[in-house]
């Protein structure tokens, strides 16, 4: 994994528009890590960057996969490492922790789903699954969004086909490769502003009737955050400023995690952006990648 720098965080902390100044800067292209932002189409929702910001260097992994494929690590692994062995200097941008780990470390031996064990658990509700997933591994129950059935059903999938805890296993990383990046934070009260403004952003912009006229979606595209709100809209089940509410509240939930979660499982270097000005930040992150991305 040479020359290849990451820039994480949560969402709407700003990690496009910093990803883009800085490898305009060195000369350097962007592989995205986002499970949701990899799909052509759903623009709006999934905040895909603008076109000024996709202009300031080449973007890959955004808007290449259909919207009815399944998505998941090992995919998107293949996908960027293929990117990365051209052996151009590539900076990894995105907030999809395990996207990010498949890169840094690789990704544990789990087993393949099994046709009938899946189709039983896909019967379940998701309180149902959850329930069983505390009983065989009390450590995931405890972490795991009980709103992504997908992820339940894995996770308890993997504990009765092992035998063993989800959580142990996705512990298995191969420790060989060196992380190299940043961890980009801002103020609560500051990320928190711009995730609410940015959802008034995509509605004013027409989210509504992008969701509206979207066709078939696959497993992992219905994981989209604020879909499911949206649909509800539109089944006249909630009003428009409720549905705002709520995806503004889950986005901040959703951020909340991520960070935790990067703080938990990496050794980025930590940059709170409120602390500073954008160039200086630009700055800041540039001198970490030139070392990273530099021949040789």
């Amino acid at each position: 994994m040479k020359r290849v720098f990451f820039i994480v965080g949560p969402t709407a902390v700003g990690k496009s528009e910093f990803a883009a100044e800085v490898a305009q800067h060195l000369g350097a292209e962007i592989v995205s890590a986002d499970a949701f932002q990899i799909y052509r189409g759903l623009d709006l929702l999934t905040a895909k960057p603008d076109p000024v910001t996709l202009s300031k260097a080449p973007h890959h992994l955004i808007g290449t996969v259909p919207l009815s494929e399944e998505m998941n690590a090992e995919k998107y692994r293949a996908l960027a490492e293929g990117i990365i062995a051209r052996g151009k200097p590539v900076i990894v941008v995105g907030g999809t922790g395990l996207y990010v780990k498949a890169l840094t470390h690789g990704l544990a031996e789990l087993p393949g789903a099994d046709s009938r064990l899946r189709e039983k658990l896909e019967g379940t509700t998701s309180g149902e699954l959850w329930r069983s997933l505390r009983a065989l591994d009390p450590g995931s129950a405890e972490t795991i969004d009980r709103q992504n059935r997908r992820r339940l059903v894995r996770a308890v999938e993997v504990c009765l086909l092992t035998g063993r805890p989800f959580s142990s296993q996705r512990v298995e990383w191969h420790q060989s490769l060196p992380e190299n990046g940043v961890l980009l934070s801002r103020e609560r009260a500051e990320l928190y502003a711009r995730i609410n403004e940015r959802v008034q952003r995509m509605f004013a912009a027409g989210v509504v009737e992008e969701v509206r006229a979207v066709g078939n979606l696959g497993a992992t595209a219905e994981q989209t955050l604020g879909l499911r709100e949206i649909r509800a809209l539109l089944a006249g089940e909630i009003s428009q400023a409720e549905c705002i509410a709520r995806i503004q509240q889950a986005t901040r939930r959703y951020a909340k995690r991520q960070l935790t979660w990067f703080q938990r499982q990496t050794n980025f270097l930590p940059l709170n952006l409120s602390a500073h000005r954008t160039s200086e930040a630009v700055e800041l992150i540039s001198q970490n990648a030139s070392r990273v991305l530099a021949p040789g």
